[in-house]
C-alpha cells in the first residue's frame, strides 16, 4: 500500500504529462519557457486573483514574499509553532524575528483569538498556515491585520484547491503562497511553488526577486535570488491540472469514507464551518503514550503512516534564542504528540480503506492504555 500514490497518478495521466514534457524537450526553453506563463495564467484564474508568480519551491515563495514586503532586521512576523519548518525559517532567513501563537485544537490552524496579544510595534506581517488541507479563519485574521496595518501571507502549501466561504486558498489575503512538492495535492516532479496576489506592485516585486532582482536582463531593482520554476515542472503541472478538480472531489469522498469507518474508534479530522478540505494529509489523533507502538504495528501489517510534525518550532534548537519554553503552546505540543496521518491519495480504493480501518481498529482495541501511571488492557 502506498502512503501517497504518485505512480498510479502518472500512469493515469501519462499521455498528457508526456506530451507536455516532450513539447519542452523539443522547443528547448528550459528556463522561463512558454509553459511557465501558461501555468501562471491557469492558476491565477483558478484561484481568482490577478497575478500568479511561479517560483522554485514553497519555501522560496514565502521568503520572496517577505523580501517583497521589505521585512528584515528588527521586524517581527507572527506564525504558528506547529507546521513544517519552512513557515518559520523564512522569517529568520530575512533577518526578522519569528513570534509564535498556538493553534486551534480542532483544525490545527492558527488560533486567531490569540493574535492580538502577540502583536507589538515591531510586528510587520502574519503567516497563518492552512495545515493538512483546510484554510484558517482568514476573515478574522485579515480583520485583525487591517486594524494593525499588517500584511497577511497565507502559507497554503498544503491547502491549494481548498476554499473558505467561497474564496479559494491563496486568494483570501494580500499574498497567498503554495508548494508543488510532489506529495502536495497539486504536485510536480521536483520542487516548485507559487505566489498569488491582486497587488500589481507586489507582483512586480515577486517577479523581480525570483530572477536575480530584475524583470529585465542586466537591470536589477531588488536584491534577488534564483527562484524560478523550471519549464519542465510547469509542463508536469499543466499535464495534471485538468484532473485536479476531479482529484479534490475524490479526496473528499475518501476522507468521508474514512470518517465513517473510523467513527468512534479514533479522533478523525474536523472541518470548520464554511471550509472545504483537500486532505493533503488525513490526520487523526492518537493516544500519545501509544502512538509509536501504533505506527510500528501498522507498519508490520503493511500500512504506512506519517507524523506531521513530531516537534514544535519552539522545541527546535534553531529557535532556542527566541526564549520560548515547553508549555508555552499547549495545543501545539499536544498535537505534535498525538497526530498520525493515514494513507491518503485520490486513488485509494474502498477495499484499501476498509483494510486500514480494520487493522487500525483491531490494534487500538488490543493496545494497552496508560492512565494515571497504571497500564490497563
Amino acid at each position: 500500500m502506498q502512503f501517497i500514490d504518485l505512480k498510479t497518478q502518472y500512469e493515469r495521466y501519462k499521455k498528457e504529462i508526456d506530451q507536455r514534457m516532450q513539447a519542452v524537450l523539443e522547443h528547448g526553453r528550459y528556463i522561463m519557457g512558454p509553459e511557465v506563463g501558461e501555468l501562471e495564467e491557469t492558476l491565477a484564474e483558478f484561484v481568482g486573483v490577478k497575478h500568479c508568480i511561479t517560483v522554485s519551491s514553497g519555501t522560496h515563495s514565502l521568503e520572496i514574499a517577505l523580501r517583497a514586503l521589505n521585512i528584515g532586521p528588527d521586524d517581527e512576523v507572527i506564525t504558528v509553532s506547529f507546521s513544517w519548518i519552512s513557515s518559520a525559517e523564512v522569517i529568520l532567513l530575512v533577518g526578522a524575528r519569528p513570534v509564535f501563537v498556538d493553534i486551534d485544537p480542532e483544525t490545527f490552524t492558527m488560533d486567531e483569538k490569540l493574535l492580538e496579544t502577540a502583536i507589538t510595534k515591531k510586528t510587520k506581517a502574519i503567516i497563518p498556515v492552512s495545515l493538512f488541507g483546510q484554510m484558517c479563519n482568514m476573515e478574522a485574521i485579515n480583520a485583525i491585520a487591517e486594524r494593525h496595518g499588517l500584511a497577511v501571507i497565507e502559507d497554503a502549501a498544503q491547502s491549494f484547491g481548498a476554499s473558505r466561504n467561497g474564496k479559494k486558498s491563496c486568494g483570501s489575503s494580500l499574498i497567498g503562497s503554495t508548494s508543488f512538492f510532489p506529495a502536495k495535492p497539486l504536485g510536480c516532479y521536483g520542487d516548485g511553488g507559487a505566489l498569488f496576489t491582486d497587488d500589481d506592485g507586489l507582483a512586480e516585486s515577486f517577479r523581480a526577486i525570483r530572477t536575480h532582482g530584475g524583470v529585465r536582463r542586466h537591470y536589477h531593482t531588488h536584491v534577488g535570488t534564483n527562484g524560478r520554476l523550471d519549464t519542465l515542472q510547469a509542463a508536469v503541472l499543466l499535464g495534471k491540472f485538468s484532473y485536479f478538480k476531479e482529484e479534490i472531489l475524490a479526496r473528499s469522498d475518501i476522507a468521508e469514507r474514512y470518517n465513517q469507518l473510523l467513527n468512534g474508534n479514533i479522533t478523525t479530522p474536523a472541518v470548520a464551518n464554511g471550509n472545504t478540505h483537500v486532505y493533503a494529509q488525513y490526520t487523526v489523533r492518537t493516544e500519545p503514550e501509544s502512538r509509536a507502538e501504533l505506527v510500528q504495528r501498522l507498519r508490520g501489517r503493511g500500512i504506512p503512516t506519517g507524523i506531521y510534525y513530531p516537534k514544535c518550532f519552539h522545541e527546535q534548537p534553531v529557535f532556542e534564542h527566541l526564549g520560548y519554553s515547553y508549555g508555552d503552546f499547549p495545543e501545539s505540543e499536544k498535537a505534535s504528540r498525538e497526530v498520525l496521518s493515514l494513507p491518503m491519495h485520490p486513488f485509494l480504493t474502498p477495499e484499501e480503506q476498509q483494510f486500514v480501518a480494520d487493522q487500525l481498529t483491531d490494534i487500538i482495541k488490543k493496545q494497552p492504555v496508560q492512565t494515571g501511571g497504571t497500564i490497563h488492557r
